[in-house]
C-alpha cells in the first residue's frame, strides 16, 4: 500500500516539476543574466520576474510530493516513476508553451523515458521505504555526485565547448538535486528513527547546500540553453542519481536473473544515447507575455 502511494505522490510531482520547470524557463530568460560573484542579487532579480516566481511556487509544491513518496516508497521505484514525466514535459512544452520540438528531441525524449521506465519495471519490488544505509557508501556516493557536478558546472573552463554550456549546467543541476534527494532519502530514515531529532544530522547541512547550488546551476542552465534538452538533462541526471542512489546506499534490490540485466543495461543504455541526442538545435516560438 505504501509503494502505491509513493507511486501516486511521484505522478503528482513529476506533472508539478515539468509544468515548474518551463514557467521558469520563461521567467529567467526575462530576468538579468544569473551572476554567480552576486548570488543574492542575482536571486532577487530572478524572482522579480513573475513567471520565475510562479514556477518556484509550483516547483515547491512539486518537492514536497517527492519528499512525501521518497518517505514511504523505495528511492528507486520513485526516480522511476518521475521519468514517465520526460513524456509530459514534451507535450507541455509544445502545447503550453509554444515550444518547437525537433525529431532528434523527441527521439531523446523517448528514450529517455524508455530507458528509465525499463529500469523502474525491472528493478525487483521492494519491501517498506529502504531508508537504512551504509555511512561509508553514503559518504563515497555523495561525494561522487558532488565531484562530477562541479565538473559540469566548471564545463568551458576545463576546455568543454562553450555552447553545450547551458545542457552542461542543467546536468550539473540535476546531479545536484540528485544528491539532495539521496540526503533527504537518509534523512527520513533518521527521522522514522529518532524522531525530529534526526533533521540535525549532516545530511541536512548536505541537502541545503546542493540545492542551492543546484537552484544558481539550473537557472543558468535555463538562460544559457534551450528549454526542453535543459530542463529533460535535469531531469534524468536527478533521476539516475537517484536510482543508482537507491540500489548502492539503500540496497534497493537488483534482479538476479540473466535476462533482467541485460535489459537493465540496455535501459542505461538509451539513456546515455538520449544525453547524447538532446543538445540539438531546438526553436522557440515566441516567449509568453
Amino acid at each position: 500500500m505504501n509503494a502505491l502511494i509513493g507511486i501516486l505522490l511521484a505522478l503528482a510531482c513529476a506533472l508539478a516539476t515539468n509544468i515548474g520547470f518551463l514557467f521558469k524557463h520563461r521567467g529567467a530568460c526575462a530576468a538579468p543574466k544569473v551572476d554567480v560573484r552576486r548570488p543574492l542579487r542575482s536571486a532577487r532579480e530572478l524572482f522579480r520576474s513573475r513567471l520565475f516566481a510562479i514556477g518556484m511556487v509550483i516547483a515547491t509544491g512539486a518537492w514536497i510530493f517527492h519528499v512525501a513518496a521518497m518517505a514511504v516508497a523505495p528511492l528507486s521505484i520513485v526516480q522511476a516513476v518521475l521519468a514517465g514525466g520526460v513524456v509530459l514535459l514534451a507535450v507541455m512544452a509544445e502545447r503550453l508553451f509554444g515550444l518547437r520540438i525537433g525529431a532528434r528531441q523527441w527521439v531523446g525524449l523517448g528514450l529517455t523515458a524508455a530507458g528509465l521506465m525499463l529500469l523502474g519495471v525491472t528493478l525487483p519490488p521492494a519491501h517498506g521505504a529502504q531508508s537504512q544505509f551504509s555511512v561509508p557508501g553514503m559518504i563515497a556516493f555523495e561525494a561522487g555526485l558532488v565531484a562530477a557536478g562541479t565538473l559540469l558546472i566548471a564545463g568551458p573552463r576545463i576546455g568543454a565547448p562553450a555552447h553545450h554550456h547551458g545542457f552542461m549546467l542543467g546536468a550539473a543541476a540535476g546531479i545536484l538535486f540528485g544528491v539532495s534527494d539521496v540526503a533527504i532519502k537518509a534523512i527520513s530514515g533518521l527521522v522514522g528513527s529518532a524522531g525530529p531529532i534526526g533533521l540535525l544530522s549532516p545530511w541536512t547541512v548536505l541537502t541545503v547546500g546542493a540545492s542551492i547550488v543546484a537552484f544558481y546551476a539550473s537557472a543558468k542552465g535555463l538562460q544559457d540553453g534551450e528549454a526542453v534538452p535543459v530542463i529533460a538533462i535535469t531531469g534524468t541526471a536527478a533521476n539516475m542519481s537517484g536510482i543508482v542512489g537507491g540500489i548502492i546506499v539503500f540496497g534497493d534490490p537488483l534482479s538476479g536473473n540473466a535476462l533482467t540485466l541485460i535489459i537493465q543495461c540496455l535501459a542505461f543504455a538509451f539513456v546515455l544515447a538520449a544525453a547524447w541526442l538532446m543538445p540539438g538545435p531546438l526553436r522557440a516560438a515566441e516567449s509568453l507575455t
